[in-house]
């Protein structure tokens, strides 16, 4: 019956049926059986709020941290790690991302940003804007990628909507659970604004970056004045007008009471002293992200106490870019002091932490971390930029960020120190229940030939012909690093290998029903790829040759089996 399902695929609507069929949502449970109490003893403890400790225990109970120390009794019923030779950190916090939240409905659809059908005039129509969109609401556990983010040390995120001007609310999320609400650690904790335009030419407002802070500082004025009407008019409702409602204006004016902080996206010096002025002219409880210059005006954000969230996705050249195109001397200098950004955040007294921006393999962020610590930041400060200080920022402190009695048990447990590039994770405990972290599929005999280059791939989906270009790059072990770019976007390899000529590698991208996994395996003759791409269940044949190559190679092997 299931192979005749899969043979009547003719439509995208099939892989919605195949992942109901073959991949119910899963339950993200700590590995099986395991009790409720743990003791790590013997390791090196890295508080964050207090100097180290060496040769300590850790004593875990029902999802909390119950003990920290030297020579503790460990309850009887307790599971005991043996901790020698491991260090045990807090949990990692990646503080800007969209883990865990399914893609945005598309333009013009029910609850979404106005699209080309239905043209946005001014700031009465709300374009853009579904600030009632909650994480907290949207938060899915078939999303891939928390498995993914878990592996890699992050226990915690702060995840937002995405898409529009005000996309939604954030929420702090702890990566594991039984069901969608137990990830919710606090909600909302964010509305983070996007300088979107609707393009020009005709689209409608705002069609330009003067139009869109227009447009928010409008809407910021109309909730205020909503807010003040709304309770003039409870005191008094038998001789006020009653106010009109708006979708908009309530979702901001209860997220603003619950003490949300509003996002600015400022990325170079110029967005960054225009973000330090729009938080004092729209009056909000502001934090700034990207921040990657900073380093020409921390001193001005110090002045203003303003937090700083920065993405570490440092700025570098296209791989497509013009070879012609020669980059200014100031995009030059951008790229080579981006890194020294969040030294000169810690040099002014600016409290900021990282998130992973466009990273989509969890662990290059560790990586980008360790480009900060090599341009100047302290590896103390560098921690606590991905644990204490986000929890500081979006104010869940006093649960999470660090290793102390009372507080969530959020850990990861490793080998060696957490930015050195051969540690090791062994463990990752969220909210108490443990995680084994498996290494990765790696070859089993040393590569056969270089798979490092550009790769055109062809294949044929339920939807038809597609094509996309692999980016890859091979270390000497065989193992394959790299992007995939095509129709439904680029997407980062996040594990890979050539074994003698067999290869192997996945990506994460998003399909109808969110963020999937999408595995290329096949053989590699030293010219030309033939595999199959494994999908949600589904098999397609796909063929791939260099590009200039002979263009016999690129033919099709057919469809969906």
């Amino acid at each position: 019956m299931r192979s005749n399902l899969i043979l009547r695929c003719v439509s995208a609507v099939c892989f919605t049926a195949l992942f109901v069929l073959f991949g119910a949502v899963p339950s993200l449970r700590a590995q099986g059986g395991e009790p409720q109490y743990f003791a790590i003893r013997g390791a090196k403890v890295v508080l964050v709020s207090a100097p180290p400790l060496e040769n300590a225990t850790i004593v875990v109970s029902r999802g909390l941290i119950t003990a920290v120390g030297k020579d503790l009794a460990i309850p009887a019923e307790a599971w005991v790690v043996d901790g020698k030779g491991l260090m045990v950190y807090p949990g990692l916090v990646d503080s800007f991302t969209d883990v865990g939240i399914p893609a945005p409905p598309p333009a013009g659809g029910a609850g979404g940003a106005r699209g080309s059908q239905e043209r946005a005039h001014g700031p009465e129509d709300r374009p853009y804007s579904t600030p009632w969109r909650s994480a907290a609401d949207d938060v899915s556990l078939s999303d891939k990628r928390i498995e993914t983010w878990r592996s890699a040390g992050f226990t915690t995120v702060v995840s937002t909507p995405k898409g529009g001007i005000f996309p939604g609310q954030g929420a702090v999320l702890d990566l594991a659970g039984e069901r969608a609400g137990d990830l919710v650690v606090k909600s909302p904790v964010a509305i983070p604004v996007a300088f979107q335009t609707s393009g020009g030419f005709g689209g409608g407002f705002p069609s330009s970056i003067m139009g869109v802070l227009a447009y928010v500082h409008q809407v910021w004025l109309d909730t205020e004045w909503s807010t003040k009407a709304q309770a003039t008019y409870e005191k008094n409702p038998r001789s006020v007008a009653r106010p009109r409602y708006d979708r908009t204006e309530a979702a901001l004016a209860d997220a603003l009471e619950d003490h949300a902080l509003v996002l600015i996206p400022a990325n170079n010096s110029v967005q960054l002293r225009r973000a330090l002025e729009l938080v004092d002219r729209w009056h909000v409880n502001g934090s700034i992200y990207g921040g990657q210059m900073a380093y020409e005006v921390a001193p001005e954000i110090a002045a203003k106490k303003l937090p700083v969230l920065v993405n570490l996705k440092w700025p570098e050249a296209e791989k497509d870019a013009d070879p012609e195109d020669k980059p200014s001397l100031r995009t030059l200098q951008f790229r080579d002091r981006a890194p020294s950004s969040p030294a000169a955040l810690a040099k002014a007294g600016v409290k900021f932490a990282f998130y992973s921006g466009g990273i989509t393999a969890p662990k290059d962020t560790l990586k980008a971390a360790k480009k900060s610590i090599d341009a100047g930041l302290a590896p103390e400060a560098a921690l606590r930029a991905m644990t204490l200080s986000p929890a500081e920022i979006f104010g869940v402190a006093d649960r999470l960020g660090s290793i102390e009695n009372g507080k969530i048990a959020n850990l990861v447990v490793t080998d060696g120190d957490l930015f050195e590039e051969k540690t090791k994770i062994k463990f990752v405990f969220v909210d108490g229940r443990r995680f084994e972290v498996r290494e990765p599929e790696k070859p089993k005999g040393p590569p056969k030939g270089d798979i490092t280059g550009k790769w055109k791939l062809a294949y044929t989906t339920p939807e038809g012909p597609e094509e996309s270009t692999a980016e890859l790059t091979m270390d000497k072990d065989g193992t394959i690093s790299g992007s995939v770019n095509g129709k439904r976007g680029n997407a980062s390899i996040i594990s890979g290998y050539l074994s003698v000529d067999k290869f192997s590698f996945t990506i994460n991208i998003t399909l109808d029903q969110g963020p999937t996994d999408v595995t290329f395996s096949g053989t590699f003759d030293g010219s030309s790829l033939k595999g199959s791409i494994s999908v949600l269940g589904l098999s397609l044949d796909f063929t791939g040759v260099k590009p200039g190559a002979a263009s016999s190679t690129m033919v099709n092997q057919g469809g969906a089996q």
